[in-house]
């Protein structure tokens, strides 16, 4: 309950404000929490888990391949002094940019579909990534690694049953949150580079001025991302354990 009760009180607080905001308002501005429940219940008919499947497929992907760069980056920074002092001004800098307006170049590049759009939901999750596996690395008890050092273990060892162990709280907590960006990436990949996922439906709907729609589609987002975030959540505990 101590888990479990907070999230609750706080999602009944948003609907019971939500729904005297669409009363206030109008359904044609902001519908109630009833009417985009029906609305999401027959949007599930009619095919909705399949677009959802399609965007965090894309999403699921981007984020492997922006793990399989961030975390060897994330070493290779927090161990050698020459490659941090090379490194670390470009990574700051990829922040002045914001990832979504690479969507445009990323198009030129390689054309409309899924590839694009897992590589803008690469770039999301990249920064987060590196930035926890480099605080992992550099923030370890240098006691503990001194003694494994002293007992002999080379440097594959100690990444393996010291380093790694030790960083891996603040490498999970950033591997968490650059997956629930990710989804981000995906959605706003889908308005501008095309596909089959949510971003599609919302842009349909965006041109049909269906606000219901819309919300509905938006609902289906934020349930997917909290599952997501409880998943690798979830995988942090066992992996802790």
């Amino acid at each position: 309950m101590k888990r479990v009760g907070p999230p609750l009180l706080l999602g009944v607080i948003v609907v019971c404000a939500w729904s005297l905001a669409a009363t206030a308002v109008g359904p044609g501005i902001l519908p109630g929490p009833g009417r985009v429940a029906s609305r999401l219940i027959t949007e599930l008919g009619d095919g909705l888990i399949g677009y959802a499947g399609s965007t965090f497929a894309v999403s699921a992907l981007g984020s492997l391949l922006g793990l399989l760069v961030a975390i060897p980056l994330g070493y290779l920074v927090a161990h050698f002094p020459l490659a941090s002092a090379a490194i670390s001004p470009y990574l700051a800098a990829t922040q002045a940019v914001p990832a979504v307006a690479l969507a445009p170049l990323l198009v030129v590049w390689f054309g409309y579909g899924a590839l694009p759009t897992a590589l803008l939901c690469a770039l999301m999750v990249f920064f987060p990534i590196a930035i926890n596996t480099t605080l992992g690395f550099a923030r370890l008890d240098t006691d503990i690694v001194g003694a494994a050092r002293v007992d002999g273990a080379g440097r594959w060892q100690l990444l393996t049953w010291i380093e790694m162990p030790l960083a891996l709280p603040a490498i999970l907590a950033g591997v968490r949150n650059g997956f629930v960006l990710s989804v981000t990436g995906a959605v706003v990949g889908e308005f501008v580079m095309g596909g089959n996922g949510l971003g599609q439906l919302l842009a349909v709907y965006r041109d049909r001025a269906d606000t219901t729609g819309m919300i509905a589609v938006l609902s289906a987002l934020v349930v997917g991302a909290v599952a997501l975030f409880w998943g690798v959540r979830l995988i942090e505990r066992k992996l802790q354990w």
